[in-house]
């Protein structure tokens, strides 16, 4: 066994893989589901008939980008109830692989939206839009540059 490679077949490393991918789009499913459902309830609240032209846009493309998010977490799972029994394991998790860092780039936008709708909601337009930069680039931080950095690479 090479240093640092575990002694496993290819199929062996495609299930765990599979099931490493899995787990992570568990947890993210679970927020992003969460988030898409409060979102859901907004135009049921009394307060949300005060929201100007530009305000109810916004949530309607939150909502929007809410149920992309959310489609795009479920496409790994409908391709493997496709491909089910098929023996195409390393297929899936390459598959699964883009469509989470696609789903990640999606979550991060949805928060910078949320973060800058509710600051817009509470004060005011250019509060909103400085918390949404500032969501940007913690989010990128956190998402893209440390990942990288805590491999080295």
């Amino acid at each position: 066994m090479t240093k640092g490679r575990r002694d496993e077949t290819p199929q062996e490393r495609a299930d765990r893989n599979w099931n490493d991918l899995l787990q992570e789009l568990r947890v993210s499913q679970t927020g992003v589901q969460v988030l898409a459902g409060f979102l859901a309830t907004l135009p049921f609240q009394e307060r949300f008939e005060d929201l100007d032209a530009f305000q109810r846009g916004w949530y309607v493309g939150l909502l929007s980008l809410s149920f992309a998010t959310v489609s795009v977490l479920l496409a790994p799972v409908a391709i493997h109830r496709h491909v089910f029994q098929r023996d195409v394991k390393a297929e899936l998790v390459r598959a699964g692989h883009v469509l989470m860092s696609v789903a990640l780039a999606l979550i991060g936008l949805l928060l910078g939206g949320i973060l800058f709708f509710i600051v817009d909601v509470v004060y005011d337009r250019s509060a909103a839009a400085w918390s949404a930069v500032g969501s940007v680039v913690v989010l990128v931080g956190l998402l893209g540059v440390l990942p990288r950095r805590a491999i080295g690479g």
